[in-house]
């Protein structure tokens, strides 16, 4: 049955080669940003099954919830290491389920996407120009000449900063794939999609079809019953998780390492004493 099963749902998200690139109205629109550092709609490329009963598959919510920034665009020069993050989903009857999220960013194959980006390149260039030459005073005819050293190396560093050239760079987009669970094994989660990441870009094929793990994890796993654990093989590695049982401490398998780095000591002493006095506590970030 679903609801014995260690995962619910396994989501892949990313960019619709067809519908090119949409702007994110969510995110607002930023003309004086980089084209490659805006923000474009993503969309669920698949997710499997197509539904359970009791737990329906909300493709909006997953959606924004895999992808709350939308699509990403890198190009070779920049910093394209995968990361991980997590989300709950809150029921209207209270109860919960859990996404874990790896996204990476792999190239840009579709030369509409590709010849898209430069257009906005060429565009967002001719908009910079024209602002410089605005407050440089000048005229079109007297451009050259106008401009004074400040003005046109400025204008050139800006061209160097997140620029893209289809003849020259490469375009990469983020794509993530996405576990839906029940219960909170991030440790188990993480393992299984860093395992899955590596056999999509290996160049030695893993041992079987990338869908026999996605089945295996989806239809065979099973929940382990509380107070025991369980050991299940990913692509290249065995991966135990255990479930607390019904006198511990519920299962926390977030690592505190990560909240000292983020937070500081101080400050996580002090929402420490906020929560001892029943404060309201609201973390804001990017």
């Amino acid at each position: 049955a679903a609801p014995c099963r260690f995962a619910h749902y396994f989501v892949l998200c990313g960019i619709d080669a067809e519908s090119g690139l949409e702007p994110d109205e969510l995110a607002g629109e930023n003309f004086d940003q980089s084209p490659i550092r805006r923000t474009f709609k993503s969309k669920v490329l698949a997710h499997y099954p197509q539904n359970i009963e009791w737990n329906p598959f909300d493709q909006d919510a997953v959606n924004m919830l895999c992808m709350p920034k939308g699509l990403s665009f890198r190009t070779q020069a920049d910093n394209r290491d995968p990361q991980l993050h997590s989300f709950i989903i809150t029921r209207e009857d209270g109860s919960r389920t859990y996404g874990f999220v790896l996204t990476f960013y792999e190239e840009v194959t579709s030369k509409q996407i590709c010849t898209a980006m430069q257009t906005l390149y060429q565009m967002h260039n001719a908009e910079q120009y024209s602002s410089v030459c605005a407050s440089s005073s000048c005229s079109m005819d007297s451009l050259a000449s106008s401009i004074d050293e400040g003005d046109a190396t400025s204008l050139a560093k800006l061209q160097r900063y997140n620029s893209y050239d289809i003849s020259r760079d490469t375009l990469y987009v983020s794509k993530c794939i996405c576990l839906i669970t029940p219960l909170p094994f991030m440790q188990a989660c993480k393992k299984f999609l860093i395992q899955l990441y590596k056999a999509v870009t290996s160049q030695q094929p893993p041992p079987l079809p990338l869908e026999s793990y996605i089945h295996n994890i989806l239809y065979e796993v099973p929940l382990p019953p509380p107070g025991r654990s369980l050991k299940f093989y990913g692509v290249y590695e065995p991966i135990i998780c255990q479930r607390p049982g019904p006198n511990e401490l519920p299962l926390s398998d977030y690592p505190l390492r990560e909240v000292f780095e983020l937070l500081g000591l101080e400050n996580l002493v002090q929402v420490f004493t906020c929560v001892l006095l029943e404060m309201q506590i609201l973390l804001y970030s990017q």
